[in-house]
């Protein structure tokens, strides 16, 4: 057998196609990692190239002839002196057993050798689960199909690698993702490889407390020795270790022990690896800022280096077929929460989506560029790899342990690891994309990694550190909020937002709105380049029409929103809860109506009377408009989806029954009867358009408005207060339309449809409308922002969350 030397010794035998295991000691913990080194190229499926899996503590127990590699439940422990305190704790919950060995061979010294063939072939990532999850069929891994994968059965001094190639089968179609994606998609080929990892020694690591202002990620466990009084939660933040290796300098900054290096994986083209390279060392700043002095770098990663190895943090470059998320993953270690591995995956479309964001708002091929640009003057491509600068400092900032700061942009732009929106400015009719992106980390990052990285000073305990920390942040103004208040479309924070711009919300959709008509009236074949099909400017058309989406949820947000902070007991920047007032409420209410008006929605006219059907080689997509004219483009469908977009959002059953409360409570704030009541009023009583097609636009947004009354108010989950002020809304909408029924007749016919659809909810007739079939919003983040994103958007990250019990997973939405 060809035989490996390393953390645990590995041999191949090749005429019985077998891997051998050596296990030359056993009540030894370890770490054991799955992962994907090859992904199926879909990210609405999620298995990715370099995705990391299930990461778990184990350790191998004898038994007679067999093995067990056993998994300690360490969410429950007994940080205590007393052994039967400790083992108290172990048994009353449940560990497991990952798998099980025969023992093959044995050693003078005790050491076995087992058969781990089995083991290494076989679906431990989950895959099979995961195409039945997201749709693409039942498949099965197939035995005869799969093997293990002699390239990368390594052993190191600290790690040993195993890795199998499998193919999974079905009888059945598979679903379109597979077919997409698969060369054949009845046989689905992926590699899962399997890390047998060193734990580092936990006596050179100082574990750090977790506080919910300080913007880490973190893990939590139940330790139930703590003291009666004491929470029995201990939580602590996830971070590379990182200590000084010497006394400071003159300039206050100390060399590390060992640096913290990232390296950048060499699939990775120009000019894009250059400026991943870049964005990535924006760190060094908040490392020195921090204390250190070259404690972090980045390279490329060598030639005879593996990207799945845990001994390196590595940022890859991950092809899909279609638009996707990058995230930041971790190897972290479940016992103290030290990061073992940083790994970012970056998804390649992401780009070349900002650079036809660009063409869209600068429709550049006109006169001696009507062919292309000139690569070394070409504004898109700058806006393009800006962003991908800052895209990279983002992930690389969450597997340093950093959670989203979605209130950043209201700081000037104060972290990396908020959501950017490409920032527009303008001059007149002059659109400028000089400044879309910022550049460096922020102030609220340098913070950020001073409080999970820095050492005390000379006489300063850990604890007087952190709280001196915290207390600048709040010195600086500097605002934290992450996603769970501001991701959900019903979040309440009005300073929580996601691609948004600035401190005001009602004055950045203004501005949103004033980019989005200039670059509409100028929007002709100029976005594409000569010898492209005309049908290919609806590419550019859907981002710039839906430009304003993420500045209507963030304004959305001032209706019935409550601004608070993650405030501890004696926290001198402590606050209550306070509503949004009157005034700003009302404003964004405008603002966000503003946007619906038929003005607003009209499609430009050369693309109404101009945008051919596609040509053939050219299939639509979900990146496109749907609609409901066949092969021909829809002039409405787009005003019905952006109207759906704002209407949904103002009346979300959660911010309804916000409105209900807020007056309740002070009779000065918007209630919910008075927010449909503006809402009806602007969309129904308005002067109908002489224009017939922008007549049919204002028929459009009465009908989404009033689908939207009729779906919330018929909704179990909506609140019987909020259903009761709806119900009443509809009957005043149905008197009104009884007394109003339009002056010709394409709005006779309108009106007496909708006021028949109200009177049929409202008796609860057999013959009740059925919902409306919504049309789908072309996707703004990689899965799509409908109703249904957050849903898909929960369960992705709940399937990833069962993979492990303390990731670092940056869901991208871009």
């Amino acid at each position: 057998m060809e035989a490996q030397e390393g953390f645990f010794p590995i041999y191949w035998d090749a005429q019985a196609g077998k891997i051998w295991l050596e296990i030359p000691r056993f009540d030894e913990n370890f770490l054991y990692v799955s992962s994907l080194p090859s992904g199926l190229g879909s990210n609405d499926v999620g298995l990715d190239r370099g995705q990391l899996g299930t990461e778990r503590v184990v350790h191998f127990e004898r038994v007679g002839p067999k093995v067990l590699m056993i998994e300690p439940n360490l969410d429950y422990r007994a940080t205590s002196d007393n052994p039967q305190e400790r083992e108290a704790v172990r048994d009353a919950f449940a560990p497991g057993v990952v798998y099980g060995f025969e023992v093959a061979a044995e050693g003078d010294d005790g050491s076995v050798l087992v058969d781990a063939t089995d083991f290494v072939v076989r679906d431990a990532h989950g895959v099979v689960r995961r195409l039945k999850q997201t749709g693409q069929g039942s498949f099965t891994l197939s035995a005869e199909r799969s093997a293990p994968y002699l390239p990368n059965l390594k052993a190191f001094p600290q790690n040993t690698e195993m890795e199998a190639r499998l193919t999974f089968t079905t009888e059945a179609t598979p679903g379109e993702h597979v077919r997409d994606t698969a060369s054949d998609p009845y046989h689905v080929t992926l590699r899962v490889r399997h890390s047998l990892v060193h734990l580092p020694d936990t006596s050179g690591y100082t574990p750090r407390r977790m506080d919910p202002r300080s913007g880490y990620f973190g893990t939590t466990y139940r330790d139930y020795a703590v003291p009666i009084g004491q929470e029995i939660p201990q939580r602590l933040i996830n971070r590379h270790r990182l200590t000084c290796a010497g006394p400071r300098d003159d300039d206050g900054l100390c060399e590390p022990e060992e640096p913290i290096v990232y390296y950048l994986d060499p699939g990775t083209p120009e000019p894009v690896r250059s400026a991943l390279l870049d964005g990535a060392r924006w760190w060094n700043e908040a490392f020195e800022a921090a204390g250190f002095r070259n404690a972090y770098e980045v390279k490329m990663l060598p030639d005879d280096a593996d990207p799945m190895d845990v001994r390196y943090n590595v940022i890859q470059w991950v092809h899909r077929r279609t638009r996707g998320w990058s995230y930041g993953a971790s190897v972290t270690d479940p016992r103290t929460g030290e990061i073992l591995k940083g790994h970012v995956t970056l998804g390649s479309l992401r780009v070349r989506q900002d650079y036809l964001l660009a063409e869209g708002l600068l429709a550049p091929y006109q006169g001696e560029h009507a062919d292309g640009v000139p690569p070394d003057d070409d504004p898109m491509l700058q806006m393009a790899l800006a962003r991908i600068r800052q895209l990279s400092a983002h992930e690389v900032g969450h597997t340093l342990g950093l959670a989203h700061n979605f209130a950043a942009s209201v700081n000037n732009r104060a972290s990396v690891m908020d959501y950017p929106a490409p920032l527009v400015t303008l001059a007149g009719d002059s659109v400028s994309i000089d400044r879309a992106y910022d550049t460096g980390i922020g102030e609220w990052d340098k913070l950020a990694i001073r409080y999970g990285y820095a050492e005390p000073a000379d006489g300063q305990s850990e604890a007087e550190l952190l709280d001196d920390v915290v207390q600048a942040v709040q010195e600086a103004g500097l605002w934290y909020i992450t996603d769970r208040d501001a991701r959900p479309a019903g979040a309440a924070h009005p300073k929580a937002n996601l691609w948004e711009n600035g401190d005001d919300m009602v004055q950045a959709l203004e501005r949103e709105m004033d980019v989005r008509r200039i670059a509409l009236d100028r929007f002709d074949a100029r976005t594409i380049r000569t010898g492209e099909p005309m049908a290919m400017t609806e590419e550019a058309l859907v981002p710039l029409y839906l430009r304003h989406r993420y500045q209507v949820q963030a304004t959305t947000k001032l209706v019935g929103g409550v601004t608070y902070n993650y405030a501890l007991r004696g926290d001198e920047e402590a606050m209550h809860p306070e509503r949004v007032d009157a005034a700003r409420q009302e404003a964004a209410l405008e603002a966000l109506l503003a946007t619906v008006t038929p003005e607003a929605l009209a499609v430009p006219e050369v693309v109404r009377e101009h945008l051919p059907p596609r040509p053939p080689g050219y299939p639509s997509n979900r990146e496109l408009f749907p609609g409901r004219t066949g092969l021909t483009f829809d002039a409405y469908a787009p005003a019905e989806v952006a109207a759906s977009m704002v209407l949904n959002g103002i009346v979300h059953p959660e911010r309804a029954m916000r409105l209900v409360g807020q007056h309740d409570a002070d009779a000065s704030l918007p209630s919910l009867r008075s927010v449909l009541t503006t809402v009806t009023d602007r969309v129904w009583k308005a002067d109908v358009p002489s224009d017939a097609y922008r007549a049919e636009l204002q028929r459009s947004v009465q009908q989404v408005w009033t689908d939207v009354l009729l779906q919330r108010t018929g909704h179990t989950d909506v609140a019987p207060a909020v259903q009761a002020r709806m119900t009443q809304h509809l009957r005043r909408l149905s008197n009104w339309l009884a007394s109003n029924a339009g002056a010709d007749a394409e709005t006779q016919a309108h009106r007496g449809h909708m006021r028949d659809a109200i009177e049929r909810f409202l008796q609860r007739s057999q013959e009740a409308d059925a919902p409306p079939a919504e049309l789908d919003t072309p996707p703004g983040s990689p899965i799509g922002s409908g109703p249904a994103w957050h849903v898909r958007q929960q369960q992705r990250e709940a399937w990833l969350d069962g993979w492990t019990r303390a990731p670092l997973r940056c869901l991208h939405r871009e």
